[in-house]
């Protein structure tokens, strides 16, 4: 792999002016879009020495063949443009939403004569007023059920409204007493649109001025005697604190704020939006993200706001939005938020009191719901048969892969490299069983997997135990606890890699899977079915096969594939860097002046000890911090090691 992209502009062909950027492929495909203040220092980042990119990073600089820039008048105009190029070429390194589902709204048809009640997704009704989304949509038909007890209101059908009115009889619902309208008979068309403006005005928040209302008509009525209309002042309050406590009181009663919980790992995110009206909950959101590139917190905040708000009316868009982190455009975000309401909007991070509780709660759903979506389809049986199922006609395989074991090598351009084996066994994972690999010696990815899968596949042949020094040999130990993080085991006698594989999977397209077939056809156990699953548009290619097999997207054999795939991946890149770090901090904490501060920055900008002991004195001076002297003890210390 080339230290230096060849499509690299030169350093002061790149303007300094705010603007927006596009990687393209070889095929003239957007890859990434991206934002910046200043196009010349965000441009270099990506063409930084490779080693130094986070890994997907690297994959997209390394895919795409050309980058190319816009300049634009400021930094607001950079994020519109950025917005709008992402929704229309939806490129593939960029965070994608798995927000495909609609969620369900209140609506009330406030352009209609009389206007009426109603559940949907359809969030274009002309003169609609909206109020959610609900999680589910029973949640949406409660509240509707209560409000309508205090607030009776039309729910009937246009058509039921229209035939009501033109022959004087009642509508069904009306009959019932599900319906409120003028179509029951019961209200004029004034009288209704009085009752449509109190629902509204306590769904936006003013419940207080309603409770106090009906508290006092009951008590009148009840000082009157008239005990049948206290009654049902006392019904409608009990409908209202109903309502209330479905969406509990946990900001002050003029909150109007929307929060964002997020929850984050490698590869995915979750985010759980809060929408808060009148210092209550009125709307929960989820939405799953996955992240094709190294994306920060705050970035990851930045595309969630222009997502959420970028199609948003006026209405939808509160006075406050409550953040864990803050992005680093966050006064070009509240300017263009500004614009778009026509009003004043802060973005800020919760930090104490009501807020920062609810911020907890959120993040709280964040972490659940990034856990369900992990597990969600493993945890099914019926899923996961399926999925084995299907990946056995898919493969054309004599039985289902009960047992699969999938690779992945993480490298720094050649150097420090590490492969990852994660076994799957009826679908579900075996994390007792993870293993990881030490690669001395390697030219490419495929000469990697050719030595990981003939190291592997040689115990097939020896399951007895192995002494200490094979054991050490062969392969570093490595367990994971519950929380997902690995442990070094301590080397004991017992069998390895008891079980041989139904099938083996490799990370990869085309030349992987060669290279695996090759140590299979060597070590005589071309029994063991294989195949690899490209990243970049989900191909399953098999050995010796011209052209891939194409699973569904909806696949579930396509989304075991997938997990197996990112678990590997995960595991891979998680044990390289602890190597990583682990390697040049006891290298480095040696050497005198050197900090943990400065560690981790020499960490970051070279990546490993190798790196840095090739680099000059001059190029250790370039970071922050170190100067002449100390670079040079630091380049004196590592190169008389």
């Amino acid at each position: 792999m080339p230290s230096v992209l060849p499509y690299r502009p030169k350093q002061g062909e790149i303007p300094t002016s705010p603007g927006v950027y596009r990687f393209r492929d070889a095929e003239g495909r957007i890859l990434y879009v991206g934002k910046a203040k200043n196009l010349r220092a965000r441009l270099s980042n990506y063409f930084a020495p490779l080693h130094t990119l986070h890994e997907r990073t690297r994959r997209m600089v390394t895919t795409a063949s050309s980058v190319e820039w816009t300049v634009v008048g400021s930094d607001v105009e950079a994020l519109q443009l950025e917005y709008m190029w992402i929704q229309e070429f939806t490129p593939p390194f960029n965070v994608r939403y798995k927000d495909d589902k609609s969620y369900p709204y209140m609506a009330i048809t406030l352009a209609d004569e009389a206007p009426r009640v109603i559940v949907t997704r359809n969030r274009r009704i002309k003169g609609a007023k909206y109020f959610g989304p609900y999680p589910k949509i029973w949640a949406v038909h409660d509240v509707i059920d209560l409000m309508i007890k205090v607030f009776p209101i039309r729910t009937c059908s246009d058509s039921s409204y229209k035939k009501a009115m033109a022959t004087g009889r009642p509508c069904f619902p009306g009959q019932i007493g599900r319906c409120g309208g003028p179509c029951s008979m019961k209200v004029t068309i004034d009288e209704h649109r009085a009752m449509v403006d109190d629902f509204v005005a306590f769904m936006s928040g003013g419940d207080q001025r309603f409770t106090k209302a009906l508290s006092a008509r009951m008590r009148e009525s009840a000082a009157a005697m008239d005990y049948e209309a206290a009654a049902d002042y006392r019904d409608k309050l009990q409908a209202i604190e109903a309502v209330l406590v479905k969406s509990a009181l946990v900001l002050p009663d003029d909150t109007d704020a929307d929060l964002f919980g997020i929850a984050e790992d490698e590869l995915a995110a979750t985010v759980q939006h809060f929408v808060v009206r009148g210092g209550r909950v009125r709307g929960v959101r989820a939405t799953t993200i996955e992240k094709e590139i190294d994306i920060s917190g705050a970035d990851l905040v930045d595309q969630v706001i222009q997502r959420t708000y970028g199609d948003a009316s006026a209405a939808d868009i509160p006075k406050q939005v409550l953040v864990p982190t803050l992005p680093e455009d966050a006064a070009e975000l509240e300017q263009w938020l500004r614009d778009k309401r026509g009003k004043g909007v802060t973005i800020q991070v919760a930090q104490r009191g009501g807020k920062a509780d609810l911020m907890r709660t959120a993040t709280i759903n964040a972490q659940q719901a990034l856990m369900l979506y992990k597990t969600r389809r493993t945890s099914d049986y019926v899923a996961r048969t399926q999925a084995l199922t299907d990946l056995q006609e898919a493969l054309g395989l004599a039985e289902a892969p009960l047992r699969i074991e999938c690779y992945d090598v993480s490298h720094l351009s050649g150097t420090n490299v590490v492969a990852s084996m994660v076994v799957f066994e009826d679908g579900l994972p075996r994390k007792d069983q993870y293993r990881t690999f030490g690669i001395p010696e390697t030219t490419d990815d495929t000469d990697s997997i050719h030595q990981v899968m003939t190291r592997r596949l040689a115990y097939l042949d020896r399951p007895e135990e192995q002494s200490d020094a094979e054991i050490a040999a062969a392969a570093i130990d490595v367990t994971a606890s519950a929380d997902g993080d690995e442990v070094v085991a301590t080397t004991r006698k017992r069998p390895r890699f008891a079980y041989p594989p139904q099938l083996l999977v490799v990370d990869g397209g085309q030349p992987q899977v060669a290279a695996a077939a090759r140590a299979l056809a060597d070590s005589g156990h071309t029994e063991i079915a294989l195949c690899g699953i490209a990243k970049r548009l989900e191909e399953v290619w098999l050995p010796g096969e011209d052209f891939p097999v194409i699973l569904p997207r909806t696949s579930e054999a396509l989304y075991l594939l997938q997990r197996l795939r990112d678990e590997a991946h995960r595991f891979a890149i998680t044990h390289q860097r602890k190597r990583r770090k682990r390697d040049i901090s006891s290298v480095l904490s040696e050497v005198p002046g050197l900090g943990d501060t400065r560690i981790k920055a020499l960490l970051r900008h070279f990546g490993s000890v190798a790196a840095l002991r090739e680099a000059t004195p001059e190029q250790i001076t370039e970071l922050p911090g170190i100067g002449p002297k100390l670079a040079a003890t630091v380049h004196e210390h590592l190169t008389n090691r």
